[in-house]
């Protein structure tokens, strides 16, 4: 498999844990707005975009949302940082922010692993 095709798999199993981890009898919360949906129609929304690896698949830094916020609202980053502190503690935004900031190279076997956790959590 190609490393764009392992990319792109760990992609959808985390985006559908990130989505059911909190979910009740299929629907969520979003992160930003607090409104409940069912789970198919939600997003898992990152506060540091997708763009630093080292914060993709972090499962602090990203978050159910709704498509309003992620979309249209660009994520509400600031809300979501707000919303980080709140249930993560004070200065989780910040430690995400400085983390991506990170270089990290990930092996394919990396990236698979992290295929397996997510898929098997």
């Amino acid at each position: 498999m190609t490393r764009s095709k392992i990319v792109k798999k760990l992609d959808k199993v985390f985006s559908l844990y990130i989505r059911n981890r909190y979910s009740k009898n299929g629907k969520a919360e979003c992160f930003t707005c607090g409104k409940i949906d069912d789970v198919s129609r939600l997003h898992a929304g990152h506060f540091m975009s997708r763009k630093h690896y080292a914060t993709r698949w972090d499962d602090v830094n990203v978050q159910v949302q709704c498509p309003k916020c992620n979309l249209f609202g660009q994520g509400e980053q600031y809300i979501f940082g707000l919303n980080l502190d709140i249930k993560y503690g004070k200065g989780t935004a910040e430690q995400l922010q400085q983390k991506a900031r990170n270089t990290v190279k990930l092996s394919n076997d990396d990236l698979n692993e992290l295929i397996h956790k997510y898929s098997t959590i």
